[in-house]
C-alpha cells in the first residue's frame, strides 16, 4: 500500500458525535499479489497461499485472511471515518467475518455511531461504541466490527477535570 496522504479534517469530539451518524469509506481494490503477501507474513494458511488446497477446502477457492480484511478496514476507517481528536484509541471490541473476502473483491467501510456516553470519573472524555462494516462490490457484509473508542471533550466542564 503506497503513504496515504491524508486531506486536513476537522478533528471530531465527544460533543460532535451523535448516534445515527455514519461514515462510509472510498472503496479498495484487493489484489491478489498483496493478499498473497500479507498471507505469507502474517496468516500462511493454504486456504490464502495455495489455489489447489483452497479450491478443496469449505470456501472452494482463494480466500484473503481475515486479519488482511480487518487490516485494510482499519485503513479505510482511520483515512474516512470519523477524524477523533487524538486519533481512534481502541479501548475493545467484538469482530466477525461472516463471509469470505476473495482476491479481486473491492471493499468499502461504513460506520456508525451506535452509543455516546461521557465518563463519570474523568470529564474531559467519553466513551462512543461505533459499528463498522466492510463490505463487498455486491453490498455483502465480510467483516463487522463493533467497538468501543475513547474520545476526547472538547472541554471539560466547569470545574472538573
Amino acid at each position: 500500500m503506497p503513504k496515504p496522504v491524508l486531506p486536513h479534517r476537522e478533528p471530531l469530539y465527544l460533543e460532535d458525535l451523535e448516534v445515527g451518524r455514519r461514515f462510509i469509506s472510498r472503496p479498495y481494490a484487493v489484489t491478489a499479489e498483496e493478499a498473497h503477501g500479507f498471507a505469507a507474513a502474517y496468516d500462511p494458511q493454504a486456504i490464502h497461499l495455495d489455489d489447489q488446497a483452497a479450491r478443496a477446502s469449505l470456501f472452494q477457492g482463494m480466500v484473503v485472511s481475515g486479519w488482511f480484511t480487518a487490516a485494510v478496514s482499519m485503513r479505510l476507517f482511520v483515512e474516512e471515518g470519523p477524524p477523533i481528536a487524538g486519533g481512534s484509541i481502541g479501548l475493545g471490541g467484538e469482530i466477525s467475518w461472516p463471509r469470505p473476502t476473495r482476491p479481486g473483491d473491492t471493499l468499502r467501510v461504513t460506520s456508525e455511531i451506535l452509543g455516546v456516553t461521557p465518563s463519570r470519573s474523568r470529564r474531559d472524555r467519553g466513551i462512543v461504541t461505533i459499528r463498522n462494516e466492510t463490505l463487498n462490490q455486491r453490498g455483502e457484509v465480510v467483516q463487522t466490527f463493533t467497538g468501543k473508542l475513547l474520545v476526547p471533550r472538547r472541554t471539560a466542564p466547569r470545574g472538573q477535570a
